[in-house]
């Protein structure tokens, strides 16, 4: 046993994430690894519409021109490593940049590349593989814009034990960014599971930057300065148990909460959260305020995982418009709703006139009514809101026509309707995501360092464990008691939970995490998985499915179909459902007037 421990700053949740993170978390992080997360299926979608625009494009530009141009000199100074998933579609582009950067700098790096996770060039030798979509088992589509596996921890560690300073990926688990200098450090083994499923919670904790120290949390405003927000920092044991804290004399803060709402974010079943390094149960972790602004986290077991690789694929399916304007006046609602459907009508009757077909999907959401909300919206009465609409259609052209036509509501619809200074809209591709899976050894993992390939070999997995059993609470823990109506008080759900929200795809899920243990009983029998999808019957086509997560007092509820495609293929103005678990907190539950809550 040691007591070595290994500080890893997260500095990226996104593509776009703050220029000034990386500074912070390198002048005052005291850290040994400096990470950086840039890619969702979103951001792969984009990146492959820029490689197709631009050979020498498809990664993250502002990894190398911003967070790199700055840090860079500091972080060979102090030996900080850098890991970035920043090659997104173009690892050898990313890397150039880099090593021209170096130059410029007169510094001397070891930059090591992982390939392998672009499957594109490799469709028709993959064309007898069943890459059916996991969740709607369609056939994956002929034309791709792209597709890619995502790639575990190992080739990263095998990277930074060549001696690599700077390590850059494709599409890897966002995860694998923080278990790969753990396994590094630590010499853990391939078979380590309880360790690495720790590894793989403190990634997930810190893959979205500052969404565990402040960012995005229920009770914002309780968090201190969001203008000096603090990024993460995971020190982490041999053991695998670690501390999520924060650089000194930063704004943010850590919390039980904080962090139990980020644990939630974007997973499915805690029990059966799944990686190619390691199969995680996350159901029964353990979270303890240690110090202000210091949570240890513990608890999390592990098993062996499965000998597939997660793919994503993103394809074109025809183009979509979005536009807005702003409509003023007594019953802007109304007009809002009479000068879209008026342009609606417009122009599919020219498109039939030029040939072309109807749009195949149109989507209106007046911003001010609470329309997000559906049958819950509370806003009457009115008189400002923004009309968001959003247009799909096969025909780029026919797009073009409508954008061209808009403008003409201006002066020929319903009074009070500004705001175009934006100009005309342009059609942008509806880009989908496909999801399916692959045998790891079909997927050859090349690691470069510098100009020498290391290693070329297919990451497999000597074990393989069955899916576990979801969590339950004791029935104690949930007893319900009976109280009369007139000793009971109805309240908004926000008074019991905290929650946080997220997508995959065209999934949502929301995690809600009890405030206080007592108030259990009551989540646990009305915040059922019915009562959810009734609560969102107006934008979920699927199913919702509750999962128990006991060791932090929560639930997790995943929603499928429920964002109109997601992400770039959603004509939704939350297409990734980042406002669905404020939306939930308004649900009304009913509690023991004796709580006072």
């Amino acid at each position: 046993m040691t007591d070595k421990t290994v500080r890893i700053g997260g500095a990226s949740a996104f593509y776009g994430d703050s220029q000034l993170s990386a500074r912070q978390l390198v002048d005052g992080g005291e850290i040994d690894y400096l990470i950086f997360d840039y890619l969702a299926e979103v951001t792969m979608a984009i990146l492959s519409q820029a490689r197709a625009r631009n050979d020498n494009y498809g990664y993250a530009v502002d990894f190398v021109t911003v967070a790199m141009k700055d840090v860079l000199q500091d972080c060979a100074k102090k030996g900080i490593k850098v890991i970035a998933n920043a090659g997104g579609m173009n690892v050898p582009s990313c890397i150039a940049a880099l090593k021209q950067l170096c130059s410029e700098l007169d510094i001397n790096l070891n930059i090591a590349g992982v390939y392998g996770d672009d499957l594109s060039a490799r469709r028709s030798e993959l064309s007898d593989c069943d890459l059916s979509e996991t969740q709607t088992k369609q056939p994956l589509p002929k034309r791709l814009a792209s597709i890619n596996a995502y790639l575990g921890a190992q080739p990263i560690a095998d990277a930074l034990a060549a001696g690599a300073d700077i390590v850059v990926t494709g599409r890897i688990v966002d995860s694998a960014l923080t278990i790969a200098p753990l396994i590094h450090e630590f010499s853990w083994s391939q078979n380590d599971y309880d360790k690495l499923a720790q590894g793989a919670l403190a990634g997930h904790v810190l893959e979205c930057g500052a969404q565990c120290t402040g960012g995005n949390f229920t009770d914002w405003h309780l968090v201190p300065d969001f203008s000096n927000m603090s990024y993460p920092i995971a020190e982490v044991s041999s053991n695998g148990d670690f501390d999520i804290c924060i650089p000194p004399n930063t704004g943010g803060m850590v919390s039980t909460a904080t962090v139990g709402e980020q644990v939630l974010y974007e997973i499915g079943d805690p029990a059966n959260y799944l990686l190619p390094d390691v199969a995680c149960d996350f159901s029964n972790i353990e979270l303890k305020q240690v110090a202000k602004n210091r949570v240890r986290v513990s608890g999390a077991k592990g098993r062996a995982p499965g000998n597939q690789y997660k793919v994503c694929a993103t394809y074109v399916d025809g183009y979509k418009l979005m536009s807005s304007f702003f409509m003023g006046g007594e019953r802007c609602v109304e007009k809002g709703q009479a000068n879209v459907d008026a342009l609606i009508k417009r122009t599919e009757r020219a498109f039939a006139e030029k040939g072309w077909p109807s749009y195949r999907d149109t989507n209106l959401e007046i911003i001010g009514s609470e329309a997000t909300y559906g049958p819950h919206a509370k806003a009457q009465n009115t008189r400002e809101v923004m009309v968001k609409f959003g247009l799909h259609h096969d025909s780029k052209e026919a797009l073009q026509f409508t954008s061209q036509e808009i403008a003409y509501l201006a002066t020929s619809a319903a009074p009070g309707m500004c705001g175009f200074g934006a100009g005309r809209p342009k059609p942008q591709p509806l880009i989908r995501v496909h999801s399916a899976l692959i045998d790891k050894s079909l997927v050859p993992v090349i690691v470069q360092l510098n100009n020498d390939p290391i290693i070329e070999k297919c990451y497999l997995s000597p074990e393989h464990s069955e899916r576990a059993l979801a969590s339950s609470y004791s029935a104690q823990r949930t007893k319900n008691d009976r109280l009369t109506e007139d000793e009971m008080a109805t309240v908004p759900l926000s008074k019991l939970v905290y929650a946080r929200s997220g997508d995959k795809g065209n999934n949502v899920n929301i995690g809600i995490i009890s405030r206080e243990a007592k108030f259990l009983p009551v989540l646990y029998h009305q915040v059922t998985a019915k009562a959810v999808q009734d609560y969102f019957s107006h934008q979920v086509e699927g199913e919702v499915e509750r999962f128990n997560v006991p060791g932090i007092d929560g639930f997790n509820f995943l929603m499928t179909e429920a964002l109109g495609g997601g992400g770039t293929a959603s004509l939704r103005i939350d297409s990734q459902g980042k406002a669905a678990a404020q939306m939930l907190l308004s649900m009304q539950v009913n509690v023991p007037k004796s709580w006072g809550v």
